[in-house]
């Protein structure tokens, strides 16, 4: 599918209509995870923003996240074999956003890193979905999982997707 004309950090609505500012929100099918959607109204594809560590500041945190996701491996998981690349990076505006590609099927995903004005001191929000079709298999947690677990080891908080409360999302897509 084609790249979303609509990524980024912007004024979006949520399920009742109240106005909030965020990444783009999931949608009801289970193949995507975003920290700027509300628990409450989706439980199903919130995770939690991500903090760098203290004396970080937002460029440098960005930098850091940036060579982490350089450092990625694509197959890993049996994930992202047509390889990835990131289209926008910006630490001084605390932005980055990278696409991955299937390796059989070209199925391309979004994957989002963002400061949002309000959300936090140190917080990165982030986004992970595909953009066709209803189920992931797992790409979507395993990737931000893989991610997550390298920037831990740097010191930031980064907790990944968890199965355990997101049941749904495991179930449907077969994974543990």
């Amino acid at each position: 599918g084609p790249q979303p004309k609509d990524l980024g950090v912007a004024t979006r609505k949520d399920m009742i209509g109240e106005e909030y500012t965020g990444l783009k929100n999931c949608g009801p099918a289970p193949n995507c995870f975003c920290s700027t959607d509300d628990a409450e109204d989706d439980p199903d594809h919130v995770i939690p923003a991500w903090l760098w560590p203290e004396g970080y500041d937002q460029e440098a945190a960005f930098k850091e996240l940036e060579a982490v996701v350089n450092e990625y491996s694509p197959g890993q998981g049996g994930i992202d074999g047509g390889g990835f690349a990131i289209q926008k990076s910006d630490p001084a505006k605390g932005y980055l956003y990278a696409q991955f590609e299937a390796l059989k099927n070209g199925y391309v995903d979004d994957l989002e890193f963002a400061v949002v004005s309000g959300m936090g001191d140190r917080a990165v929000q982030l986004r992970s979905s595909s953009r066709v079709g209803y189920l992931d298999y797992g790409v979507n947690a395993k990737r931000v999982n893989y991610i997550a677990k390298a920037l831990k080891a740097k010191g930031w908080n980064a907790p990944g997707v968890d199965f355990k409360t997101h049941p749904d999302y495991a179930s449907q897509n077969n994974v543990a």
